[in-house]
């Protein structure tokens, strides 16, 4: 059923350009034969629809992989630097949440360690929604940020970087098979501030995938069953990437090469002084309105990517 949703979705977009494209050459037909001036701006504004609709039907054809209409699983981890590194992970936490908004994707918070003084240190959202993991995948590597830091008295200059993880989630008819006899599971107090149940009880919960080393934890679900039942969403797709990363020929595509958080290793880098700017490394796309792609503007980038990663 998930497949023939999918395709109907397809055919459904498609007959909606064709429908508007029919329209557009009408008027616009009907202007050269009544020389009438007053539709130019009518087609032209037809004409951006038509745009911005072939530009969803490219991006549709390039999302084939094998999880890209997957929910996804993306994970953010504060590089060296304590609070000035925290600050920027919690900014792109905020960017990633803001884009799944205007996608009309479903976020959720799976885990989220606040750093000491401002930030956080790392944090796990679920995005869900069709191609959710086909769009997103576009976004995992090092983000470079370049400020004057706001947590410096002198107002200096401060480079900051920050890691995003991104895994297709499991669906039940994955071959994803985890034996309880392999798992070691931990309780422990929530970490979050404030909240009275938070403090007071054992709720979060971490497990340990014993034969490949995998840790994963949540802690941001009310009750333990649930964080319990988080984490296992995160163990498979993890597990999952572990399979395939040994596939060398789908290495590129799942995961993508493992850097160091640190110079040289980033894959975007976003700049706020002494000028802005956002440039992609990888496809040299790039914006001065770095205000809008960090309240989540990223489609423009994401079809960058796809287009330069697209199958011959």
């Amino acid at each position: 059923m998930q497949e023939l949703t999918t395709q109907q979705n397809k055919v459904k977009l498609f007959e909606e350009f064709r429908a508007e494209f029919e329209d557009v050459y009408t008027l616009w037909q009907l202007g050269m034969e009544e020389q009438d001036e007053s539709l130019e701006s009518e087609v032209a504004r037809g004409l951006g629809r038509l745009e911005k609709k072939l530009a969803e039907l490219e991006l549709e054809i390039l999302l084939s992989g094998p999880y890209d209409r997957n929910n996804a699983l993306v994970e953010l981890h504060a590089g060296a630097g304590g609070t000035e590194a925290q600050d920027w992970a919690q900014m792109l936490f905020r960017m990633y949440l803001r884009w799944a908004e205007r996608r009309g994707f479903k976020a959720e918070v799976l885990d989220l360690l606040p750093g000491e003084e401002a930030g956080v240190k790392s944090a796990t959202i679920s995005i869900s929604g069709e191609n959710a993991y086909g769009y997103i995948k576009a976004e995992k590597g090092v983000h470079r940020l370049v400020r004057i830091s706001p947590f410096d008295a002198s107002g200096r200059r401060h480079t900051s970087f920050a890691a995003v993880e991104v895994m297709p989630e499991v669906s039940e008819d994955t071959d994803i098979d985890i034996n309880t006899e392999d798992l070691k599971v931990d309780t422990y107090r929530s970490g979050g501030a404030g909240g009275q149940h938070v403090n007071k009880t054992d709720s979060a919960v971490r497990i340990t995938h014993l034969p490949s080393g995998i840790v994963v934890q949540c802690q941001n679900e009310r009750s333990q069953i649930q964080n319990r039942a988080a984490a296992m969403r995160i163990l498979q797709a993890k597990l999952l990437e572990l399979k395939l990363r040994k596939q060398e020929e789908e290495l590129s595509e799942i995961r993508g090469e493992q850097r160091e958080i640190a110079w040289g290793s980033q894959i975007r880098s976003y700049v706020f002084h002494p000028y802005s700017l956002v440039k992609d490394h990888r496809t040299n796309h790039e914006t001065g309105n770095i205000s809008a792609v960090m309240d989540g503007e990223l489609d423009e980038f994401i079809a960058a990517y796809l287009q330069l990663n697209k199958k011959v």
